[in-house]
Parts: structure tokens; C-alpha cells; sequence
């Protein structure tokens, strides 16, 4: 029996596992990879809890919006008088929800992420498609049989797609970037009929909330990976005589010359696409997403810390990044449209998120879950709920637009946030040979 040789409050039982296992011990459990779904797990400090989770939603006692919709519909309003349309990044939905991006692992290509794309399409919600399923699982324009690929999810979702609904995002990080995934899409008879409705867009990735500041990580087998040593970088963490190696991406290099004039390329080279930018929780996030709108993207999205991940350092996931609400904090309220994603799954969190400014909100984990739960209906009735009570709530703060609630209805910010927020310096940007 292993002594006990620390006194309460040390994690001997980590330090013990890393002098077993070494860097391994510094990711999640290999025999999980490809089979669960990984974000920050919850804090042992009571004090530290999510601040998303700790404000709270405080209703007025005198309602004039209330009101005003009285008098438009000549009877008291109820909470199914709540409107949530909503529009997001160029494309209509009929709730303030996206589907966050569908990444390349088994669990996501498989089964549940087809699953996800044909109720998603059904309901009309926008859904981001990437990252790096070209790299691992094809494109699939030669009529291959891989149901992981990323047309075969793209036609899973259009299949359902009631007309003036929805649209795909098509995200885009290094390892795309290299497989060229939107010149693939834009030239695909598949995806004309989006392109021709409005509904595509091309979503350029600077990084990630579980790993902020890292690109893309996989588990490959040794002989698979040893082909890709000039793209990826291969450590064989989990022991030298481990049969899987872990694969890193590099995360890409941005400034904010770079990003402006790569949303500018973006809109010139596909002038029919909407052009939508992912952020991931980094201290400069204001300054990223203004620099984004002043160059003309039609979407900003803002994952938190607390979002998910295929894989992903556990060091990462626990302790690097903002929260999202110190994300949607730092962004100056506006009117463009902002995209809050992590740990969203239910109707609360998602008007939290709203009053702090986003626009939308994306669903990742939770929409993987419903469709495993019952892959015909799941997401539709996850998205019910959530739609029943975001009424309720909305209405109960005597709104019933979607786009009016806001930080007055929140209980439990920072004093500063109450306060109207600086003008921000303009954004100058420098032409320079430099830039790629």
C-alpha cells in the first residue's frame, strides 16, 4: 500500500501519477481520446465558481416594454409572445442559437455528428463545420464512402435546411488552411445552393477556449503520423514504447495587420461568402474582435475557457483562458454580432449571455449529448427546452425581443461594468511587405 506522506490539501495522488506516467499524466486518459467530449472540469473552491453561473436575473417591478406589447396585441402579453428569431452572422434562425464547430475526432465524424447536422438543419439553426476534418477524414468530392467527411456533413444538414433558415460556417484553422477547405467548398456544386441563398460562410479560426494560445492536438498511431513530421509536430508523450504519438498543429501567428488583411483576402476571394471570425479567450480579446468588425466580418465568435474540446492539455482546460463572461465583459456592447460559446446547455446561461452582449450563443458538448440520447429527435427537443425557457425568462424581464435584454437585467457585475465603457482608441492599421 502506497504511503501517505503529504498532509491534507497536497495532491499527492497527481504528483504520484506523473512520476508514473510522466508527460501522459499531463493529458487526458488516452483510452478516452475519440470516445468522450473534454472542458475545464468544475473548481474545488466554492469562491471561484463560473461568474455566468453566479449573476443572477433580476425582473423590474415597472414594465413599459410590457406595455407597449399590450397595446400591440390588445390583450396582456404572455411569455409565448417572446420573439426569437434572431439574426446571426448573415443567416436567419429561429432561435439565438448556433452549433458550434464539429471537429474530426471518431465521436464527432461518426454517428452523433451526422446526427447533430441533420436536426440542426431541420430546426433551421446555423452550424459551424471544422476543424481539420479535411486532414482526417477527406473531403469527400470523389464520391467517397467516409460518412466522416466534410461534405457528406455538409449534405447531411442541407438535406433538412427549410428555405430562409440557417447556414453553414465552414471553419478554418492551420491544417485546413493547408488543405485549402474553402476553395474546396466554394468551387462544390454541393454547396451552390447556400452560396446563392447567402447561407455560407467561412469561419477563420485564431484559436480555441479549452487551449488557448495551442492549435490543434490528435492521437494518431506512430506509423500514421511519421508522414506529416514537417506540418505537425509528433511527442511521443505517452512513452517510448507506446504505439500512439501525440499530434500538435501549430496555432498560426496573428497580429493585428495579419488578421485585418486575411478578412480582407477572405472577402475578396469569396465575395458570395459570409465572412465569420473564432476568438479564442485571450486577454487582447476586445482589441481581436474590434479589429475583426472594422475589417468587415459579419460574425465575431467568443469562446470561453470553459468551452470543449476534442483534446486538449488538462492543465489548459483547468487554468488558461478568461471565463466567457469576463470575455463578453471586456467587449464594449454594440451592434454587431457577437457569438458567445462554452459550457452553454440550457435556457439561463444562454440569456446571461445575451444581456452581456452576445447576439447568439453556440452549443457543442450539449448538442453531441442530446443527439446521442435519441439521434432522430434529441437536439429538437434539447433546443425546445431551451427555447421554453428563454421565453419565460425574457418575458419575466418584461422584454420580448430577443435583442433587448440586456446588462440592466443582471444582478451580481462588477461595479465597472455598470459603468458605459471607454471609447475605445481607433484601430490604425499599418500596410506592411511583412505580411503573408
Amino acid at each position: 500500500m502506497t504511503r501517505k506522506l503529504t498532509a491534507a490539501g497536497f495532491p499527492e495522488d497527481l504528483v504520484r501519477a506523473r512520476a508514473r506516467s510522466g508527460p501522459a499524466a499531463a493529458m487526458p486518459d488516452l483510452r478516452e481520446y475519440g470516445l468522450a467530449m473534454f472542458g475545464a472540469s468544475d473548481t474545488p473552491d466554492p469562491g471561484a465558481r463560473d461568474m455566468l453561473d453566479t449573476l443572477r436575473l433580476v425582473p423590474p417591478v415597472l414594465m413599459p416594454r410590457r406595455l407597449e406589447r399590450l397595446i400591440d396585441l390588445g390583450r396582456e402579453p404572455l411569455y409565448t409572445d417572446v420573439a426569437l428569431d434572431t439574426e446571426i452572422g448573415g443567416f436567419s434562425s429561429p432561435l439565438p442559437f448556433i452549433i458550434s464547430a464539429l471537429g474530426s475526432t471518431n465521436l464527432a465524424g461518426g454517428r452523433i455528428g451526422n446526427a447533430v447536422a441533420r436536426q440542426a438543419g431541420r430546426r433551421g439553426i446555423p452550424m459551424v463545420i471544422g476543424e481539420n476534418v479535411v486532414p482526417s477524414a477527406g473531403y469527400g468530392r470523389l464520391g467517397e464512402a467516409d460518412h466522416r467527411s466534410l461534405r457528406n456533413r455538409i449534405r447531411a444538414y442541407c438535406a433538412e435546411l427549410p428555405d430562409g433558415w440557417g447556414g453553414i460556417a465552414v471553419q478554418q484553422s492551420t491544417e485546413d488552411a493547408d488543405a485549402e477547405v474553402w476553395n474546396l467548398v466554394y468551387s462544390d456544386p454541393t454547396a451552390l445552393a447556400l452560396i446563392e441563398s447567402g447561407r455560407l460562410a467561412f469561419e477563420l479560426k485564431l484559436g480555441q477556449g479549452a487551449k488557448p494560445g495551442l492549435g490543434g492536438m490528435s492521437v494518431v498511431e506512430t506509423a500514421d503520423g511519421t508522414a506529416a513530421v514537417g506540418q505537425f509536430t509528433l511527442d511521443p508523450v505517452f512513452g517510448p514504447d507506446a504505439s500512439r504519438v501525440l499530434r500538435s498543429a501549430t496555432p498560426g501567428t496573428f497580429t493585428q495587420e495579419i488578421l485585418h488583411h486575411q478578412i480582407v483576402l477572405m472577402r475578396n476571394n469569396f465575395p458570395q461568402a459570409r465572412v465569420w471570425v473564432k476568438l479564442p479567450p485571450g486577454r487582447d480579446i476586445a482589441a481581436a474582435a474590434g479589429i475583426a468588425w472594422a475589417a468587415g466580418a459579419d460574425a465575431v465568435t467568443v469562446d470561453g475557457a470553459e468551452a470543449g474540446t476534442g483534446w486538449a492539455p488538462l492543465s489548459f482546460m483547468n487554468h488558461v483562458g478568461l471565463p466567457l463572461a469576463e470575455c463578453l465583459l471586456r467587449i464594449a456592447p454594440h451592434d454587431t454580432c457577437c457569438i458567445a460559446s462554452g459550457r452553454m446547455w440550457e435556457g439561463t446561461r444562454a440569456v446571461k449571455a445575451l444581456a452581456l452582449g452576445a447576439r447568439a450563443v453556440g452549443l457543442g458538448r450539449a448538442a453531441f449529448l442530446a443527439a446521442d440520447e435519441d439521434p432522430e429527435q434529441g437536439l429538437l427537443k434539447l433546443l425546445d427546452c431551451c427555447a421554453f425557457e428563454m421565453q419565460l425568462l425574457i418575458s419575466a424581464l418584461g422584454k420580448y425581443v430577443v435583442a433587448e435584454v440586456g446588462r440592466e437585467d443582471l444582478w451580481g457585475l462588477p461595479p465597472a461594468a455598470t459603468e458605459p465603457p471607454p471609447t475605445p482608441p481607433p484601430i490604425t492599421i499599418i500596410d506592411s511587405k511583412e505580411i503573408p
